[in-house]
């Protein structure tokens, strides 16, 4: 087979890239990836990918960007980019229509639609000749049942024939595409990519999972010319009115990929269960026959050995015998999550490789993250997944996951405590809870160390942790005093960490002007000695301070950059701690937040307020003084990314906004559904701003949508707390 020196066949698996390209067209508005993760506007990306080590890289040609218009065309900015990727010496794969329905001239269901790709086409392979590898139409049916079949991207149909008319133009765009690419370049190859999720279901659905397994395959039965007078979906794609001969069309070998891109995620795979009661909080499916769940099939117990993408792997070469590349690898969690789920299948392809299999590449996908995949992209929500770098600073961030890819790359070897536990899909606790076996896995591996084991903190860490599979000591301070230098080597070499979360520490910041010493010792003394052990036995040391370093005088939310300039005892302990942590121990991360909220602690303000409400009471709350209320979920999870990333230094970790102490509480009531009126401002006479924000990324989501997630969990959980909500 020809091909260029990454796509033939090799003793070695190759690592290639991906960048979350999508333009999907969402009524008459089009979402564009590249734009919403900024990748548009850095060039400098390319260097960060080179340096991982990647050969090959699928890269955005798209039609809408490029000919948004009949006859116009606009290369300038691909123009930029492929010469860099080019002056790298990385393979291109060149994309040209990734999950849309093209520019505005045309559509999915349009007959004329693969000709018109082809013309565009044929353009681009002509300024671009030297480009070997090209995914035309990348994952059609995926993209026509999102489009035609569930209304969720135009044209928003929601019928069979349109679904099927969506296929097959979506096929022959790519035979008509590659006949004009291969005009110019005689050798290229075509990369075929589809998400090749299997059903699975209970006894009652087993035909309607038969019809979406024979189904997953159309993409590639229908380029490899497969669908014959024999194939099952023939007579339903001749009464959707699709004709015989453009079916046949398609049989003369080019479309026939050279390369089976399965883009394979954890919830491709589903399991339909006609037992809804099993799931009161699901939401209700079917095909107007029978009513069922589509649940995912992972956290089946009994499939566990059926599902996975080794098995998908598997199928598709014995089905096709045409090699394969696993061309989309991302998991949209935790980073620790996120790595496991790239090892694993890493790992995967390495064991099928050695089975025979010609399986090519692992694509790191969605390199510099993604935007509001969550809901497909169909709501403006903002939520932003990181990929193996963070894009959410002034320059991407690589993550664990891309050191990890940049040493499978180069065939050196890699290790990270997170990895002694399982991924979430293999952990017992993912299962649906009817099975009436759940239980938690009590998974060995090196540890975290937490202090603080009866503050708000250390115990939001701790659980967080146990969700996270990740192992974990939370100590006390008969188990560990951190401000006894021998105590804490103590605790270090009985517990072997990995790192220490320090979460101990002096908090009632008015009792602080008359318990200096106290204060002092917990909140300076206690972190400096940490950082002397961390730094000795060579392990990295988490520790808080506070936006109470700043006076709040300086007009703005303060970032890292701002110098402190504490007024009180509690701020002057804190900025004499970030002092001293930073002197002593480099390889550790301070992370300075605001005034904590959250869900599994009720003596917080947010919970003082609901209390009060509840029972008809005023809500009194400063007016004039201005914080970065923060989610103490939010601040755990970011806190343990950074961590596993290996990040050090001062990061400020707050959720994104700012508000006064009785907007707070105004806002909460509202959300709740309590009268506003009863929140009463209290005015002091000098405002004050000591909300945070951050010059190295904000990785907390905005500020309104962590209040509604809290207010989501303390539904019906309030009690009145004897609290001082008129709070600076």
């Amino acid at each position: 087979m020809p091909g260029t020196k990454a796509t033939r066949e090799t003793s070695q698996l190759e690592l290639w890239g991906g960048i979350e390209c999508t333009i999907a067209r969402v009524g008459d508005e089009y979402r564009d990836q590249v734009a919403e993760t900024g990748h548009v506007r850095r060039p400098g990306d390319l260097d960060l990918i080179t340096d991982l080590g990647i050969g090959t890289i699928r890269y955005p040609i798209l039609w809408e960007n490029v000919a948004p218009s009949s006859g116009q065309f606009d290369f300038s900015w691909t123009d930029e980019r492929l010469a860099i990727l080019r002056e790298r010496g990385i393979n291109v794969i060149g994309g040209l229509v990734h999950h849309g329905s093209g520019p505005r001239h045309t559509h999915l269901l349009d007959p004329d639609f693969p000709a018109k790709l082809g013309d565009y086409a044929a353009r681009v392979a002509e300024r671009y000749p030297w480009i070997e590898m090209w995914t035309p139409v990348n994952e059609p049916l995926t993209t026509a049942r999102f489009s035609a079949l569930y209304g969720l991207w135009y044209p928003h149909r929601r019928d069979y024939p349109s679904f099927l008319r969506a296929l097959v133009n979506q096929c022959s765009g790519v035979a008509e595409a590659m006949r004009a690419i291969r005009a110019v370049n005689p050798t290229a190859l075509l990369v075929q990519t589809e998400d090749l999720g299997k059903t699975f279901s209970t006894a009652r659905l087993r035909y309607q999972a038969a019809h979406e397994n024979e189904r997953r395959w159309l993409s590639f039965d229908l380029l490899c010319g497969k669908v014959d007078d024999r194939h099952p979906w023939r007579r339903l794609m001749s009464d959707a009115g699709i004709s015989g001969k453009e079916i046949d069309r398609l049989a003369d070998g080019a479309a026939r990929p050279d390369i089976i891109g399965i883009n394979h995620y954890l919830t491709s795979e589903r399991f339909l269960d006609d037992r809804t009661a099993l799931y009161p909080d699901a939401q209700l499916g079917g095909n107007g026959r029978d009513s069922y769940i589509d649940a995912e099939a992972v956290r089946v117990e009994r499939l566990t050995a059926q599902t996975g993408i080794g098995p998908r792997l598997r199928e598709a070469w014995k089905r096709y015998g045409i090699p394969i590349a696993v061309t989309e690898v991302h998991h949209g969690c935790t980073r620790d999550e996120q790595l496991r789920w790239f090892v694993e299948v890493w790992r995967t392809a390495e064991q099928l490789k050695g089975e025979g299999i010609d399986l090519r590449a692992v694509t790191l996908w969605s390199l510099f993250g993604n935007v509001d995949w969550r809901s497909l992209l169909t709501r403006k929500d903002g939520v932003y997944d990181v990929g193996a770098f963070d894009a959410r600073g002034e320059k991407p961030r690589p993550t664990l996951v891309a050191k990890a890819a940049k040493a499978l790359a180069a065939k050196a070897p890699f290790d990270h405590p997170v990895l002694d536990a399982p991924g979430w899909w293999r952990r017992p606790e993912r299962l649906y809870p009817w099975n009436g076996r759940c239980r938690r896995l009590e998974h060995g591996g090196r540890p975290l160390l937490i202090t603080g084991a009866t503050g708000t903190l250390g115990t939001a860490f701790a659980r967080i942790c146990q969700h996270r599979g990740l192992p974990y000591c939370l100590t006390n301070r008969s188990d560990l005093d951190i401000c006894d230098a021998a105590s804490i080597e103590a605790a270090i070499l009985r517990h072997r960490p990995w790192a220490i979360v320090n979460t101990a520490g002096f908090v009632r910041v008015a009792d602080a002007e008359h318990e200096q010493e106290a204060c002092f010792a917990a909140n300076a003394i206690g972190p400096e000695r940490l950082a002397r052990a961390c730094t000795d036995a060579g392990i990295p040391l988490v520790t808080f301070s506070s936006d109470l370093v700043f006076d709040g005088r300086l007009g703005r939310p303060y970032t890292e950059d701002d110098e402190p300039r504490p007024t009180g005892t509690y701020g002057i302990s804190k900025a004499r701690a970030e002092s001293m942590v930073l002197a002593l121990a480099p390889q550790a991360l301070l992370i300075r937040t605001s005034a904590f909220f959250g869900p599994w602690d009720r003596y917080n303000f947010a919970h003082a307020v609901l209390g009060a409400l509840a029972q008809g009471e005023a809500v009194r709350a400063c007016s004039r003084t201005e914080i970065s209320p923060t989610y103490v979920p939010d601040l755990c999870h970011a806190t343990l990314d950074l961590l596993i990333d290996g990040e050090a230094g001062l990061w400020h970790l707050a959720n994104q906004g700012q508000l006064s102490w009785h907007e707070f509480a105004h806002r909460i009531a509202q959300g709740a559904g309590y009268d506003p009126s009863l929140v009463l401002p209290v005015r002091t006479s000098q405002p004050a701003i000591t909300a945070l924000a951050s010059s190295r990324g904000a990785l907390l989501r905005p500020l309104d949508h962590a209040i509604d997630a809290f207010l989501g969990e303390v539904d019906g959980l309030v009690a009145r707390q004897p609290m001082e909500l008129a709070a600076e």
